[in-house]
């Protein structure tokens, strides 16, 4: 898989801060999907903060039935400290080397993390999507910014997630009565389009089958290098 728009990693906090406020102006809010989504690349990884390494999980999946196309992982060291907001500068190397090693161009990328739900719109998701050029999903398991309401109870109730009065993302029930998930924008594609791929890739579960695949395997991984 080709990458569109490369830049440098960052040294210090105030350079990738520079790099994010700069690559936001490329996020596109428009629908850019393919009107079949036929497959979609979830992407996670796994930490061992003791050794510094991290294990990034790149897994394909067809959207009906769900079965594996391909998977790909790498391991490596982290190379940004950890601060808020600035996530993807230790998770992007590894992902993005994931996502260059498979073999087929997915038609969209799920993140286990924010789009514009981001103090400077500009998470993970975006990062990755502007990055690839693909449409991307972010998919939070908790809230990072903004407020909302509560979305009622059963599968596929949304509510509004706001920051500033700016609506920034959507909190989505993905089955009855459980925990929901914080979907926003990535890049090429908008947000009622985004819950609805959400809502589809979740059938029996909480988070999206794509993310559960990557979930596994990033930690799998991890767990076999550390063993070595």
């Amino acid at each position: 898989m080709d990458i569109v728009t490369a830049h440098d990693r960052p040294n210090t906090v105030a350079e990738a801060i520079e790099i994010q406020e700069t690559l936001r102006g490329l996020v596109e809010l428009e629908d850019r999907c393919p009107q079949e989504i036929v497959t979609v690349t979830g992407l996670d990884v796994a930490y061992d903060e003791e050794s510094d390494l991290i294990a990034a999980a790149a897994v394909t999946l067809e959207t009906a039935g769900f079965r594996v196309v391909e998977k790909r992982t790498v391991v490596s060291e982290v190379s940004f400290p950890y601060e808020p907001g600035l996530f993807a500068f230790r998770e992007l190397p590894s992902l993005i080397d994931a996502l260059r090693a498979l073999d087929h161009t997915p038609d969209l990328l799920i993140c286990d993390g924010h789009g514009l739900a981001h103090p400077r719109r500009f998470g993970l998701a975006c990062h990755v999507g502007v990055v690839t050029g693909l449409p991307t999903v972010g998919v939070g398991k908790t809230r990072f910014i903004g407020e909302h309401a509560e979305p009622g109870r059963e599968r596929g109730a949304r509510t509004p997630l706001t920051d500033g009065g700016e609506v920034v993302g959507t909190v989505l029930r993905t089955q009855d009565g459980v925990k929901p998930l914080y979907v926003s924008v990535g890049h090429k594609i908008s947000l009622d389009n985004a819950c609805r791929q959400v809502l589809r890739l979740c059938p029996a579960f909480r988070q999206p089958e794509t993310t559960r695949h990557a979930d596994r395997l990033a930690r799998d991984t991890l767990k076999e290098a550390l063993a070595r």
